[in-house]
């Protein structure tokens, strides 16, 4: 393809990425204002000039085809690029400033970032923070963010990665909760007690327990759930049984002995455990905003979490 067709194509790419964001054409049509046949049209002329069909669209819902993601995920490099341009001609990046957006899972943004937000913004009066808690995918491109705290064992290659510490999951319970209803010694026993876990998807309640070269998964059983990490350990805490939590998220009871951690030698296997891991883009023109805010946790939260 020509550069000059090429250049031409840039602004639709951009469009498309936008529609694509949004997940409609009315949405992104008002952002962009134009209607949304004008922005319709636009994108089926991306269509014809690339020979390939981007979207399907039907009347209640507009799904990416394959090609199409193809093309979203190349069109996004080029946009992330003209973003960094943009930063290089607005400043010399020495003078931190701007808006920064951060994503964390709900537990860890409550548990270990609110701490130090407050005083980062006091030691950088120039900068503004948007914090996003997101439980579960984070997706920096499609969702607008800058930087990604991860709790996972399988961090996103196609980001750089800055690992803070390793995170795992314990079971606590109050200590009126035991006295009444014994202190389980083993998975299996967890059968018969109550407990709290978080009721996001089916299998939320199946928990599995590796201790040496034993292995056990046990589907355990409550009155309540919740993905709500405080409101969880404040079940527990008003004895409503064993709840399951992350080690940042307890820390502070267990230390006052307001809880009591149950099978303490039984590693609990799940989708939320493995590193903590701070993640963001790629780039060659790093903004100072950004450039101290990764600098400034990491000083502070790498191996202290």
């Amino acid at each position: 393809m020509q550069n000059t067709k090429l250049v031409s194509l840039l602004p639709d790419l951009a469009s498309f990425i936008l529609v694509v964001n949004e997940g409609s054409f009315t949405a992104a049509a008002k952002k962009l204002d134009v209607t949304p046949s004008a922005l319709s049209k636009l994108i089926t002329r991306l269509e014809n000039a690339l020979s390939v069909k981007l979207l399907e669209r039907t009347t209640r819902k507009l799904n990416i085809t394959q090609a199409g993601q193809r093309v979203y995920d190349q069109a996004n490099i080029m946009l992330n690029a003209a973003q960094q341009a943009v930063e290089v001609s607005k400043q010399d990046h020495t003078e931190p400033s701007g808006s920064i957006t951060v994503a964390a899972p709900e537990a860890f943004l409550h548990s270990v970032l609110q701490p130090l937000i407050a005083p980062f913004l006091s030691q950088y009066p120039a900068i503004s923070l948007k914090v996003k808690a997101i439980d579960g995918d984070i997706h920096l491109l499609k969702q607008d963010i800058d930087i990604a705290f991860k709790l996972t064992d399988k961090p996103d290659e196609s980001l750089v990665l800055k690992e803070i510490n390793d995170t795992n999951l314990v079971l606590c319970a109050s200590p009126a909760y035991l006295d009444q209803c014994g202190t389980p010694t083993h998975p299996t026993e967890l059968i018969d007690h109550d407990c709290l876990f978080l009721g996001e998807v089916s299998h939320d309640n199946v928990w599995d327990f590796l201790k040496g070269d034993e292995f056990y998964t046990v589907t355990v059983k409550g009155r309540f759930a919740v993905n709500q990490s405080q409101l969880r350990l404040q079940g527990v805490k008003e004895h409503l049984g064993i709840g399951i939590f992350h080690d940042f998220v307890v820390r502070e009871a267990l230390q006052e002995q307001t809880v009591i951690q149950v099978l303490p030698d039984w590693t609990i296997k799940s989708n939320y455990h493995g590193g903590i891991a701070m993640q963001y883009r790629q780039t060659k023109y790093m903004p100072a905003r950004l450039r101290v805010f990764i600098d400034y946790m990491h000083q502070h939260l790498h191996g202290k979490c």
